[in-house]
């Protein structure tokens, strides 16, 4: 396992409401256009989304995630 200071994270909210499959989609092209992994993702009794995505620090250039 790396250490954790090799690892830049970015908090991302999906609001209530949001599908299964439209939250997936959005961390897909997350994913996809700027280098970033699921870190860790809890659902809240109201139905919003906390997602900590994360990046290696050496992939710094490329864009943080849009939400």
């Amino acid at each position: 396992m790396s250490a954790p200071a090799e690892y830049e994270y970015a908090p991302l909210r999906i609001p209530a409401g949001t599908s299964r499959s439209a939250a997936a989609q959005l961390m897909s092209l997350q994913s996809d256009t700027g280098g970033w992994e699921l870190a860790r993702l809890q659902l809240h009794a109201d139905g919003t989304r906390k997602v900590i995505m994360r990046r290696r620090m050496r992939l710094s250039y490329l864009p943080r995630p849009m939400v």
